[in-house]
């Protein structure tokens, strides 16, 4: 036993005069790039509130493009009539509504022909997109007025989906909108301004996600928000915070945004058929779809832009239990090793300017090898600490400059949303945001290392991916 010990001692011994000082400089690093685009989201808030003063009215105007929103569909017979009602009043002067029945098992498709109406009609669907599933039937309301389609197809999983909507869809700009979600009323208004704004470079737009937990919906509609009863919920608000809303804006004002999230994103129809649209055997299909508009329209040559909007909101409901968000990170992070690993042509290619110099090669060093980075200086200093080896002033300099400068930066990203768009009104919810963007990093935050370590781990030995079910608990839906 001692010569184990010995030996363990000498290993661990090693491992920490090697990885000491470079494992305590990344997370230095890592925090500091944050706060770049903390700062950097600051900028840009201010720019856009100063451009905000215009009313809403304005951006609705001649100019604005049709827009097709299509949302896939698959078992979801409780609210899609009040989602789908919900989108055909959004604020906008021409727009359809898409929905696309991904083979549902229950009555999803039953419900939507008793509410609108539906009768099937001869329309041929065009193939800009090949489907690998059968399309059933397409389904109109009989008024002949009430701007929605729905297509029924074989079930074939959400990419395909979306490439059938895309197919049936008639507008110039395409918005990809989970069925289970919640959009604000002058939402498609926000989003779309950029491509009224500069209608040639603009090819796509993404909107804010945030959770929706603990909030009062009234018909597909939020009309109070709070924050989640529940710890697990309330510390992803704050992760959604910092990485969708300060994150990507300050990534969009760099001019290298790679990433739009798929339960609400704008794109150019063309656009999407020129790149084949959603590939339907990649597990981040969303991330894999902007990467491969960025390298498309870079290797044509074409001047072209792509913008993230901080304020129309898209709310969606979080995981409430440690099971379905294991099996979201380990998704998450499966998908982001092999959307990045597919496109690892573009790193430090010149032809990909600061997409493949800067863009990339943070989403590599800062997000795919963040887990395995940070568990590997977890366990060191763990090991280190019961043998003797790694004393406590480096232990709590570890902590200090690991969390508590994450913590810090996670303060700093909320200070800047509060003071932008100050949507939450209660001290007592500000109160909670707070104690939770502490929590985040006790627990939550070693629990997601490991699920994303999972996830890369499973896509490494090929491991066929089940996307399994993801138990939602529904919103506060009012029915008064």
């Amino acid at each position: 036993m001692n010569g184990f010990l010995d030996g363990l001692r000498t290993g661990v011994q090693w491992l920490y005069d090697v990885t000491s000082v470079p494992i305590l400089v990344y997370f230095v690093v890592i925090n500091l790039s944050f706060l770049l685009l903390i700062i950097t989201a600051g900028l840009q808030f201010r720019r856009y509130l100063r451009m905000r003063d215009a009313s809403v009215d304005t951006l609705g105007g001649e100019l604005a493009l049709g827009v097709s929103v299509v949302m896939p569909a698959h078992n979801e017979e409780v609210g899609i009539v009040t989602s789908t009602t919900a989108m055909l009043s959004l604020r906008y002067p021409r727009h359809e509504v898409v929905v696309v029945d991904d083979g549902s098992t229950d009555n999803t498709f039953e419900v939507l022909r008793e509410a609108f109406d539906l009768v099937q009609i001869p329309r041929e669907v065009p193939m800009d997109l090949p489907l690998r599933a059968e399309i059933l039937g397409v389904f109109v309301p009989r008024d002949g007025h009430t701007r929605l389609v729905v297509v029924r197809k074989t079930n074939s999983g959400r990419s395909e989906a979306i490439n059938a909507g895309v197919n049936v869809a008639v507008e110039p700009l395409i918005a990809f909108i989970d069925a289970d979600s919640i959009l604000e009323p002058d939402a498609l208004l926000r989003v779309s301004k950029p491509f009224t704004d500069d209608p040639t470079r603009m090819v796509a737009t993404g909107g804010t996600i945030r959770a929706v937990n603990g909030s009062r919906v009234v018909s597909g509609r939020l009309v109070k928000l709070a924050m989640p009863t529940q710890w697990i919920a309330r510390i992803q608000v704050v992760e959604y915070l910092r990485a969708f809303l300060v994150g990507r804006t300050g990534w969009s004002r760099l001019g290298m945004l790679i990433l739009i999230s798929g339960a609400f994103g704008m794109f150019r129809r063309d656009v999407v058929v020129d790149a084949g649209g959603l590939d339907p055997d990649s597990i981040g299909e969303d991330f894999e779809l902007v990467l491969r508009i960025h390298r498309r329209m870079m290797d044509e040559g074409r001047d072209y832009a792509v913008e993230f909007v901080p304020e129309p909101v898209c709310w969606t409901e979080v995981p409430s239990t440690l099971s379905v968000l294991a099996r979201q990170r380990r998704r998450w992070h499966r998908g982001l090793w092999e959307t990045l690993w597919a496109y690892r042509g573009m790193l430090f290619n010149r032809r990909y300017g600061r997409i493949g110099f800067f863009a990339l090669p943070y989403y590599w060093v800062f997000e795919l090898f963040a887990p395995l980075l940070e568990g590997f200086g977890i366990i060191v200093v763990v090991l280190g600490l019961l043998l003797g080896i790694v004393n406590v002033p480096y232990a709590l300099l570890f902590l200090v400059l690991a969390y508590g400068l994450a913590i810090l930066v996670t303060l700093a990203a909320m200070s800047v949303e509060e003071w932008a768009f100050h949507r939450y009104h209660r001290w007592r919810d500000l109160s909670t945001t707070l104690a939770a963007a502490v929590l985040e990093n006790i627990g939550y935050r070693q629990l997601t290392v490991w699920w994303r370590l999972g996830g890369w781990w499973a896509s490494l030995r090929k491991k066929e991916q089940v996307w399994g079910v993801m138990t939602r608990a529904g919103f506060d839906e009012a029915t008064d």
